[in-house]
């Protein structure tokens, strides 16, 4: 496999588009395993504050008492989201003001252990292992697909299983599968297990199984903005979370395909285990802010509905937006067979399988919109509180929070 191109035009070829077909996967590859019949296919200006470093901005890790406990104090600030770059998909496009006032965020992802605490106390059943709901899936579906028997609605989550050999990139169906059993505590399946990775990201939750864990927590998920603000870690427009190269003097920053695996995407030797899967939460290098894996390792889900044209809607303000809380409902024409309007949220980061030759999604302005009942083995969260919440559990902590989050917790 060639070397990382950092500044060339990937992500900007034929292979580009297959790359956002992601957020109706669960739909259509659930549609193939239960035998429904579907006939659809599955098929600017440069900024010259790129890659600007301000001065370097105080790391604040909250210890309980000074901040919440494995929180990062988000500055806030005025930024240039989104991208103009040769390597920017349309839906990141165009670079454009906004701003967002300071906040806290997991240091981290939310972990296995984490995650298991939060089942152990409330007996949470999650997305993944309750039997899929009809009204939820046919939404993503071509109108009029029939239902299936209720005999044939396995749980289960998606799975990454990979190849023997390269493929066209066209189809995530030959790299992808619908696999019963799947859930939080077996990623890849059954005979999967997290056994001895309590400190790596939790996967195979949905966005409704985050939005139970932030409830209990006393948390909320990041807005697009904010999560892309806190990515950046104070570089203005950088190609990375870390800056403009790759692999910095030969060192790998973030947990993604290249440099993890030997093979092209998506080929996987099954004498080597498969594909690489999580690291341990905090593996690489912290960004600026002192926040871990903000791209790469696991998808994180954020709180916004998705629309591919969504920047463009917001360019031209004369004034920054101020905090934006996104669409107030999905528009993704990308998926054929999908209906525009299918309900998907953004999620962002790009995970270990993100690479140079079909997503580049591990850079801070990548984005992509999915199922929010769809659960996958390389797709996790992190949640963010404000600072008004933290000032108000300081004048009256509530009666049960849970415990704190960071490696040292596990």
């Amino acid at each position: 496999m060639s070397g990382p191109r950092d500044s060339g035009n990937s992500g900007a070829g034929p292979a580009a588009p297959a790359a956002r077909r992601h957020g109706g996967r669960r739909a259509w590859l659930l549609a193939g395993l239960l035998g429904v019949g579907l006939a659809a296919g599955l098929g600017g200006s440069y900024w010259y504050l790129k890659g600007r470093t301000p001065a370097a901005p105080a790391i604040v890790i909250g210890d309980g008492k000074n901040g919440p406990a494995g929180m990062v104090r988000v500055p806030g600030g005025e930024f240039l989201m989104g991208s103009d770059s040769k390597m920017a998909q349309p839906n990141e496009k165009p670079a454009h003001k906004v701003r967002v006032h300071a906040f806290w965020m997991d240091q981290h992802h939310v972990t296995n252990g984490d995650f298991r605490k939060f089942v152990e106390a409330t007996g949470y059943v999650t997305t993944a292992e309750r039997a899929p709901d009809w009204e939820t899936l046919r939404v993503q579906l071509p109108p009029g697909t029939p239902r299936p028997p209720d005999s044939a609605m396995v749980a289960g989550g998606m799975v990454f299983v990979g190849t023997s050999r390269p493929v066209p990139l066209q189809d995530y169906s030959r790299w992808w599968r619908y696999v019963p059993g799947a859930d939080w505590r077996h990623p890849n399946g059954p005979g999967s297990s997290i056994e001895g990775k309590d400190n790596h990201p939790v996967v195979q939750v949905s966005y409704e199984d985050a939005q139970a864990y932030a409830r209990w927590v006393g948390k909320r998920l990041p807005t697009e903005a904010e999560w892309e603000f806190a990515a950046r870690g104070g570089l203005e427009q950088a190609t990375y979370a870390w800056g403009e190269q790759f692999a910095p003097d030969g060192r790998q920053m973030a947990n993604v395909w290249q440099g993890q695996q030997n093979q092209p995407f998506p080929v996987v030797s099954p004498k080597a285990g498969g594909a690489l899967g999580t690291s341990p939460v905090g593996t690489f290098p912290p960004n600026g802010y002192g926040l871990a894996d903000m791209t790469g390792n696991a998808w994180q889900w954020v709180a916004d509905w998705y629309r591919a044209d969504q920047f463009r809607r917001e360019a031209g303000k004369a004034q920054p937006i101020e905090n934006p809380v996104g669409p107030l409902a999905s528009w993704d024409p990308s998926e054929p067979g999908v209906p525009v309007n299918a309900p998907k949220r953004v999620t962002r980061g790009g995970s270990f399988l993100c690479n140079e030759d079909f997503c580049l999604s591990y850079r801070p302005s990548a984005r992509r919109g999915t199922d929010p009942f769809n659960s996958m083995s390389h797709l996790g969260f992190r949640l963010v509180m404000d600072e008004s919440r933290w000032a108000e559990m300081q004048r009256r902590p509530p009666v049960a929070m849970a415990g704190p989050t960071g490696p040292a917790a596990h």
